[in-house]
């Protein structure tokens, strides 16, 4: 190939590439630009367990039995002080906590001891109904997940 033909062919693959970049949607970048939506959040709500295993006796092992799980999907660790987890009767567990990157934490309903993977909302009496929704809102109030599931809200999403 001779070298004004080597040119031509980078110059036309060069203006390709700077068309092809010119096409992509301007919103790839995952930022608000003033449109009401936050940003996607690497902390989403992961499996529910919101019907505990066995009878529903109210006993504190029942009630621990119902969990909502918390997860960070970033490698950095996130401070959820202040983020709250709340169903659809507003029921809500406030956060005070640091979620290490990569990790998950039950959000157990009865009383127990707090550790790195489980805390506890410390209460007496069900909370994850079997039509409900868990919002999860960071410390300014923001939605950043929910998930539904039930017959009012067309099985579990």
């Amino acid at each position: 190939m001779s070298r004004s033909a080597r040119r031509i062919t980078a110059a036309v693959l060069a203006s390709g590439a700077l068309v092809a970049a010119a096409a992509l949607p301007a919103v790839a970048d995952d930022h608000d630009h003033g449109r009401g939506h936050a940003p996607r959040s690497a902390v989403v709500l992961g499996k529910i367990q919101y019907n505990s295993p066995g009878r529903d006796n109210g006993s504190n092992r029942s009630l621990n039995g119902e969990w909502v799980t918390v997860t960070n999907t970033s490698r950095h660790s996130v401070n959820l002080r202040g983020w709250t987890l709340r169903d659809e009767s507003r029921r809500t567990y406030r956060f005070d906590l640091r979620l290490p990157g990569r990790s998950s934490v039950r959000v157990h309903t009865g009383v127990g001891r707090d550790s790195r993977t489980d805390v506890y909302q410390d209460l007496r009496r069900y909370v994850w109904d079997n039509s409900d929704t868990a919002t999860l809102r960071d410390a300014h109030g923001n939605k950043v997940d929910s998930k539904s599931w039930g017959h009012r809200h067309g099985g579990h999403r």
